[in-house]
């Protein structure tokens, strides 16, 4: 009887941490990427959305690359959307010709690539040019401005609203 007692406490402290450590995986995700689901205002011929900074200071959202959900950082001092490497192939985007960048982490070659398909909330985008940068670690793309000079970008209170005209 007593060894049945304490298989139970065991059981009911490992499941109090495992509960424990899910609920602040989510806060701390959300500390990450405030904007896991990115709400659209459709407001007669525009569409927009609006993004809160996270506790670093950058926008960060979540969307997709041809349907798979990936995470963004938004990234006016990058020209083109820069993929990491390895996501290539669960993003099936193709390697096309090396050629070599500037980043901020010096010079790297990356690889041309061309996306069928980004949304991000009620903002779509399609036949996009991007690069495959094997220099790039985890899972965060870049959005560069091939993307983001298509929109109006207003910023105020820690707050980015990304807006585009609406095409019917």
């Amino acid at each position: 009887m007593e060894r049945t007692g304490k298989m139970m406490w065991i059981i009911f402290w490992c499941l109090a941490i495992a509960a424990l450590a899910y609920y602040f995986n989510d806060k701390i995700n959300a500390k990450f990427n405030p904007n896991q689901h990115v709400q659209s205002i459709v407001n007669g011929e525009k569409v927009s959305i609006k993004l809160q900074q996270n506790s670093q200071g950058h926008y960060l959202a979540s969307g997709t690359i041809n349907g798979q959900s990936v995470n963004f950082l938004l990234d006016t001092g990058a020209t083109l959307i820069s993929i990491p490497f390895n996501l290539a192939q669960p993003l099936n985007l193709s390697q096309g010709k090396p050629y070599p960048v500037s980043t901020a982490n010096g010079q790297v070659t990356v690889f041309s690539t061309q996306i069928s398909s980004l949304k991000i909330g009620a903002l779509a985008f399609e036949n996009l040019e991007g690069h495959l940068n094997p220099g790039m670690q985890g899972n965060t793309i870049l959005l560069g401005m091939n993307a983001l000079k298509h929109l109006d970008l207003l910023q105020k209170n820690n707050t980015l609203t990304l807006s585009a005209p609406t095409y019917d």
